[in-house]
C-alpha cells in the first residue's frame, strides 16, 4: 500500500467543540497530524478530507477505487442515510474500513443502522480518535499479509 484516502462527512469539521463528552477534543487537524506522522513512517502518502456535502464524499470514493487505493471513511450522518456512498464504495470496488469516534449502537436508535457496513471491509467504532488509528492499523496489516 502506497497511498490511503481519508475521508471524513459532515460536521467533522466541528470535532474539538462540537459535543467533546462524545466525540473527544481532539480536533480534525489533530488527527491528520497523527495519521500524516504515521504514514510517513511507513512510507505511506495520505489524502485527508472533510466535506459537508455527499457528493465530495462520492467523487473521492469514486476516484480511490478507481485506484484501487483504500479508504477510511468516517460518514457522519451519512452513514445512516446515504444510498449514494454505498453505491460508491459498491460500484468503484473501493475498499473501505468505516470509522466512528463514538459506540453509534449505544447512543440514538436511528445511529444503529449504517447503509455503509454492507460494503465496507470492516467497521471501527467507538475508540474516539483512535478509531482512525486502528483502522490505519488494519490496512497497514492487511497490506503486509498480501505481501508475503
Amino acid at each position: 500500500m502506497k497511498f490511503v484516502h481519508v475521508l471524513n462527512g459532515p460536521n467533522l469539521n466541528l470535532l474539538g467543540t462540537r459535543e467533546p463528552a462524545t466525540y473527544g477534543t481532539l480536533t480534525l487537524a489533530d488527527i491528520e497530524a497523527r495519521l500524516t506522522a504515521r504514514c510517513a513512517s511507513e512510507g505511506i502518502a495520505l489524502s485527508f478530507r472533510q466535506s459537508n456535502h455527499e457528493g465530495d464524499l462520492v467523487g473521492w470514493i469514486q476516484e480511490a477505487g478507481a485506484k484501487g487505493e483504500p479508504v477510511i471513511l468516517n460518514a457522519g450522518a451519512y452513514t445512516h442515510t446515504s444510498i449514494a456512498i454505498y453505491d460508491a464504495i459498491r460500484g468503484s470496488g473501493a475498499k473501505v474500513i468505516e470509522v466512528h469516534l463514538s459506540n453509534v449502537h449505544a447512543r440514538e436508535d436511528f445511529r444503529h443502522h449504517s447503509t455503509i457496513s454492507a460494503v465496507a471491509a470492516g467497521v471501527i467504532l467507538g475508540f474516539g480518535a483512535l478509531s482512525y488509528d486502528l483502522a490505519l492499523d488494519a490496512l497497514i496489516s492487511q497490506s503486509k499479509t498480501t505481501k508475503s
